[in-house]
């Protein structure tokens, strides 16, 4: 298989965020290794990166959250040069601080521009950047609650589909419309209806999407090439707990939305009863066994589910580059290296490089990254500064 090319960062700008005064960094094409003590800023950096494709981020913060305290109105910016498919891109994202109107602590949206054109929303970003991120917390992914590899999943059919944020969210805007319909004594039927069959519409939408990219995880994970790609970490076996994801490899979409929306309809008292919505994509949950040796992913050792969670991501970065003009994605990795033996963290720094990827790692301890000495950029983090490390 052909190396991909690398979509990559080459400047990035930060004003007012987390605890970031002011920064820029200039860096390069490959691999980009951040160390220093805690609280010194290193995952507010790669969370502002994060911000820089769609949805809340890696931590899904709220956006007065992420102003600098202290900082100037409660406002924060980012900005950055990219290297994409087509061209050089300038791409940020502002959030100017409350406004009246506005829910206390919310504020309003985020501003977006790419090349100096303000977009509609952070989903334009999706056809611009494609990133996917390991964060620590994330290593009891399969352990938690299936909300969590809910959104791990979404999350990842987001890098291949952008338009599934914008469904996801227009779905769970609906459910919470329907909610608060079923509570109030007297409702609105035509109203419901209205609601029910949008619902149905992305739910089913949801659920399609969702099973494509299970489908293609799981036939990277049988090709021996993609096997191969993942290096010394482990491929998975995966499958969706839901019923809409079963249906919609049996019958028709049409037929499944149907009945889905017949469903909403007949479970309303119940429905009602609960105070929620007890049947869709949201309750749906991904399920992932340990392919070598076919253990469920929950059984295993803290090291091994942390290396099943890097061969996803690394498999999922091939899926990327595959469809996305060839170039793989932007990877953060905070404190990758963490349950990490040294024979996986040379596997894993093979196979960064092999992929080409711009690959942002994070660490306490600079000695575990000693081996990408003269082939990565080293920077020292400390108190909201950089400084870069020069052999």
């Amino acid at each position: 298989m052909s190396k991909p090319r690398a979509l990559a960062l080459n400047r990035l700008t930060l004003t007012d965020f987390r605890n970031y005064a002011h920064l820029r960094l200039d860096v390069g094409a490959g691999l980009v290794v951040l160390t220093g003590p805690n609280g010194a800023g290193k995952t507010n950096l790669l969370e502002a990166l994060s911000l820089l494709c769609p949805g809340r981020g890696l931590r899904s913060a709220t956006y007065p959250e992420l102003s600098r305290h202290g900082g100037e109105g409660g406002q924060w910016a980012i900005a950055a040069r990219l290297d994409g498919p087509e061209a050089e891109l300038r791409i940020g994202t502002a959030w100017q601080g409350e406004r009246p109107g506005f829910s206390e602590g919310r504020g309003q949206g985020r501003q977006v521009k790419i090349d100096g054109r303000e977009q509609r929303g952070s989903g334009a970003l999706g056809n611009a950047v494609r990133m996917a991120w390991i964060t620590p917390a994330m290593d009891r992914l399969f352990m938690g609650p299936a909300s969590d590899r809910r959104r791990f999943l979404d999350r990842l059919v987001i890098g291949i589909d952008p338009e599934h944020a914008s469904r996801v969210q227009a779905f769970e805007k609906l459910m919470r419309d329907r909610n608060r319909l079923l509570e109030q004594r007297q409702v609105d039927g035509v109203w419901l209806d209205s609601i029910e069959t949008s619902m149905a519409e992305h739910a089913v939408a949801i659920a399609a999407s969702r099973r494509s990219l299970v489908d293609t995880l799981t036939a990277v994970a049988q090709d021996p090439a993609g096997r191969a790609s993942m290096g010394a970490f482990p491929w998975g076996r995966f499958a969706i707990d839901g019923a809409l994801e079963s249906e919609i490899t049996e019958e028709p979409a049409v037929n499944v939305e149907e009945r889905y929306r017949r469903l909403l309809n007949d479970s309303r008292r119940v429905d009602a009863g609960a105070g929620r919505t007890l049947n869709g994509p949201h309750r749906s949950d991904l399920m992932v066994r340990h392919g070598p040796k076919d253990v469920d992913a929950r059984l295993c050792s803290t090291g091994e589910q942390k290396a099943l969670l890097i061969g996803i991501v690394l498999a999922h970065a091939r899926i990327i580059a595959a469809g996305f003009g060839g170039y793989a994605p932007i990877l953060l990795l905070d404190e990758v290296a963490a349950h990490l033996d040294e024979a996986r963290r040379q596997g894993l720094f093979d196979c960064l490089t092999t992929l080409g990827v711009q690959a942002w790692m994070t660490g306490t301890d600079a000695a575990l990254f000693e081996p990408l000495r003269g082939s990565a950029q080293f920077f020292e983090v400390r108190e909201g500064a950089l400084l870069e490390l020069v052999d």
